[in-house]
C-alpha cells in the first residue's frame, strides 16, 4: 500500500470503528504523541480509541494528505455529524509498510 493510501485507510478504520484493521496498520512499537498525552504502544492506542475516546462517533474530513517517502502529513477537520469539532494536523512516520510514529496537533 502506498503511504498516502495507508494513512487514508488509518482514518477510515478510525471512523468505521474497525479496530482490527487499525491495529494491522500500526507497527508493534507504534507511538502517538499529542499535546495532552502520549500513547506508547499499538495496544494502548487501539484500546484508547476503542474504549476511552471522548467522542467515538466522529469522522475525519481530510483536506490534504502529502507524502515524502515514509513521512506523511495529513490535515483536516473532525466532525460530529454536521458539527465541526476541531481542525487537526497529523504527521506520520512509516516503517515497513506500517505507521510507526504519529504526532497529532489540533485547534479548537
Amino acid at each position: 500500500m502506498d503511504p498516502t493510501a495507508l494513512v487514508r485507510r488509518y482514518y477510515d478504520a478510525l471512523d468505521e470503528h474497525d479496530y482490527e484493521t487499525l491495529e494491522s496498520l500500526l507497527a508493534p512499537d507504534f507511538v502517538q504523541r499529542r499535546p495532552d498525552r502520549t500513547l506508547e504502544s499499538r495496544k494502548a492506542f487501539v484500546r484508547f480509541m476503542r474504549d476511552d475516546r471522548p467522542n467515538p462517533d466522529t469522522s475525519h474530513e481530510l483536506e490534504g494528505v502529502l507524502a515524502d517517502g515514509d513521512r506523511v502529513a495529513a490535515r483536516g477537520r473532525v466532525r460530529d455529524g454536521e458539527t465541526e469539532l476541531f481542525a487537526f494536523a497529523d504527521f506520520f512516520d512509516l516503517k515497513d509498510g506500517r505507521i510507526e510514529r504519529l504526532e497529532t496537533y489540533s485547534s479548537h
